[in-house]
């Protein structure tokens, strides 16, 4: 599409499939090298395949809050296509649905170490490797849950709002020479979303202004501009990409 990314290397969390595989697409369509995560080298290695293969892209399994996988994976970056220069923190979990006072405080733990903690840490091994020395961009990818309670998925929604919140927080810390940003999705049809309108898409999607549900690459496209130059001004925004839902009161 373009060459804005042309010799810039992006590693991007939770990308074997999904909202994390489409925002890899789009850089390496507009002319990144990507590194991609995730826990299953074989989904890995299909979607390597998908984006061009080991000239574009080269994947590291592993788990996302797993502290030698994170270094493991800085390192691949720099010494395969010679840089770190944007980093998508897309890993996220929802193991548990229902009411607060009902939920495992161990899977609650769980949660805000791999949607917050380990973005935090992903942020801290890029920073460390390149970033403080040469710059770059962030973005997190939170959700419109972390903006207004989202009944059933609530600790899965506190975890977002306090990465919007991190998200703030790091950017006034790492400017002028980074920016950090997320983006707030809504309902994307994705397996990880799917027991949210599989079976009733149409009745969902009639909630929204634009009357359908989100696509990975509307994903993808946003995280990209706000990762290039074009949002050379933005930083410690979240940006809600919805289908008009919030304006709704719905979620």
């Amino acid at each position: 599409m373009t060459t804005r990314f042309e010799g810039k290397t992006a590693i991007v969390t939770g990308a074997s499939r999904g909202i994390g595989l489409a925002i890899a697409q789009r850089l390496v369509a507009d002319g990144a090298r990507v590194v991609i995560t995730a826990r299953k080298q074989e989904a890995l290695d299909a979607a390597v395949v998908a984006l061009g293969g080991p000239e574009k892209a080269i994947a590291v399994a592993g788990r996302a809050d797993d502290s030698e996988h994170q270094a493991q994976t800085v390192a691949r970056a720099i010494e395969t296509f010679g840089s770190a220069d944007l980093l998508v923190n897309n890993t996220g979990i929802n193991p548990v649905f229902g009411p607060l006072m009902t939920v495992d405080i161990a899977a609650a733990r769980k949660i805000v170490d791999v949607n917050v903690l380990a973005a935090l840490a992903w942020v801290q091994e890029v920073h460390k490797a390149w970033q403080a020395q040469h710059g770059g961009a962030i973005v997190n990818v939170a959700s419109v849950g972390g903006i207004k309670p989202a009944p059933g998925i609530a600790m899965y929604g506190a975890s977002k709002a306090m990465l919007i919140h991190l998200t703030e927080e790091l950017a006034v810390e790492l400017g002028p020479n980074i920016r950090v940003n997320a983006v707030a999705p809504a309902v994307v049809k994705t397996r990880f979303a799917g027991a949210l309108y599989e079976g009733r898409e149409d009745e969902v999607a009639s909630a929204y202004p634009l009357k359908r549900l989100g696509v990975p690459e509307d994903i993808g496209a946003v995280v990209a501009f706000l990762l290039s130059s074009d949002a050379g001004w933005i930083t410690g925004q979240t940006v809600v990409i919805d289908g008009g839902i919030t304006l709704t009161g719905g979620v």
